[in-house]
């Protein structure tokens, strides 16, 4: 009896492993993007993309606006489109303030917004029997928003307010100080906030405010999302009954190219209170694409090199105990910007040799293959991991979101993952040599300005 049920215990394992080979393998073949979607656009130009979820009951609304700090090219005028992502919340037309938090409070809506370098994105989580008021709500503020000059002044303060609270985190001032030193020319030179004197400015911009309202909130630069329990028909029939007669812009910034690098460049901020010491090393990278390889390689590269199990982290933070926090910031931008390598360092002394063993790995990856097997591994973490996250209507409309704004169709997703299926050892060194080089290297530090050395300098 024991041999004949060990065999059929492990013919049903046998089973199971083939099965689950078969899973793997078509979820390799399969595009990464699972859930059925249209793109339509309206003869106004806006753009509308559905994602109908079967066993949903709620509907994400994401509205993209692709407008970001990036569109801020006239001189003094930095910081609008973040301070537009509060305006909008301060009453339209045909509702005020009070009226919207009624509104959305009766529905038990959650709703919130953001603002980045490339985009501002306004979205809402709700009943899908909620989403006409919903989105007669949306309408109005995105074509008829209203505001007067004390409400305009009042919420430049709280801007003001909020820029004061974000610089009390060294970080934040970090960010600052490297990209006013790795950028000449682009408006990635200043933060989402904008300049501190520019805010402080704008209380006597309301003209200026309205014109960048009018030119930026246009069918053209938008696209609505929907995600959830709602198919096209019902997408469609609402965005052309709410949105349907919202005029088409005409206004395209130019966008400054940012010269190419000239060399490596340092800068320290002296901090004024007790802090530990930080490390910022930047270079250059490329801008978002799902057709070149270029930013998909060092997205693999990131994590391998420091990552919380690359060798330098088991050093610095394990073993050495030098360093609290090791990261790496390079999300996707519509132009090149910038691959960040955060450090946090307990002792100041230890700065010089920490900024050397992040050059010793860079040089190691820049003239040595990254063993396969390692890629393969982060290249199905990377692939699985995301995927198990796309698990509710908030969490897909929040993760479509950005690409929305970079490429305009869900369909870049598919296309990225396929350049991330195809990357190669030999590509990841290529790219480290090609962008993480002295050329675009910018290096800055940060310590209490009583530790403050000539090193650090």
């Amino acid at each position: 009896m024991m041999p004949n049920m060990f065999k059929r215990v492990m013919l049903l394992v046998l089973g199971l492993l083939v099965s689950l080979a078969s899973i793997i393998s078509w979820a390799e073949d399969a595009k990464f993007f699972p859930y059925p979607y249209s793109v339509d656009r309206l003869p106004n130009q806006l753009q509308v993309v559905t994602v109908p979820l079967e066993n949903q009951k709620l509907v994400a609304l994401y509205i993209v606006v692709r407008t970001g700090s990036r569109n801020e090219v006239e001189a003094g005028k930095s910081g609008f489109a973040h301070f537009f992502e509060h305006m909008m919340f301060r009453g339209s037309e045909n509702f005020t303030p009070e009226q919207r938090d009624s509104i959305m409070k009766r529905a038990g809506a959650e709703g919130n917004a953001y603002t980045s370098d490339d985009r501002t994105v306004y979205h809402q989580l709700f009943a899908k029997e909620d989403l006409d008021p919903i989105m007669k709500l949306e309408a109005d503020r995105f074509q008829r928003l209203k505001y007067a000059v004390p409400v305009y002044k009042t919420e430049t303060l709280a801007v003001l307010g909020e820029y004061n609270k974000n610089s009390a985190n060294p970080v934040s001032k970090l960010n600052e100080l490297t990209r006013a030193t790795a950028f000449s020319r682009h408006t990635y030179k200043h933060t989402t906030m904008g300049f501190v004197e520019d805010i402080q400015g704008m209380p006597n911009e309301y003209d200026y405010s309205l014109q960048f309202y009018q030119r930026y909130y246009r069918p053209e630069n938008c696209t609505i999302l929907l995600v959830g329990a709602i198919d096209q028909p019902r997408a469609l029939e609402l965005t052309r009954k709410y949105f349907g007669d919202w005029k088409a812009g005409n206004h395209h910034p130019e966008i400054p190219a940012e010269p190419l690098p000239t060399g490596p460049k340092r800068a320290h901020l002296d901090w004024p209170s007790p802090t530990l010491p930080y490390l910022l090393v930047a270079f250059r990278g490329p801008a978002y694409s799902d057709t070149q390889k270029d930013k998909a390689a060092l997205d693999f590269l990131a994590p391998i090199a420091f990552g919380e199990d690359s060798e330098l982290h088991q050093k610095l933070v394990l073993k050495e105990q030098k360093v609290d926090m090791l990261a790496v910031d390079f999300e996707d931008h519509m132009d090149p910007e910038l691959f960040s390598i955060y450090v946090r360092v307990k002792n100041p002394v230890d700065l010089p040799y920490v900024e050397e063993q992040i050059a010793g790995t860079i040089k190691k990856f820049s003239s040595e293959l990254i063993p396969i097997q390692k890629l393969n591994d982060t290249r199905s973490r990377m692939r699985y991991g995301t995927a198990l996250g796309l698990d509710s209507s908030n969490a897909i409309g929040g993760f479509l979101a950005p690409y929305i704004a970079l490429a305009g169709t869900p369909d870049t997703v598919n296309k990225v993952f396929e350049v991330y299926r195809g990357i190669t050892p030999e590509d990841i060194r290529s790219m480290t040599l090609k962008y993480l080089n002295a050329q675009g290297k910018v290096v800055v530090t940060l310590t209490t300005k009583t530790v403050a050395t000539k090193e650090t300098k």
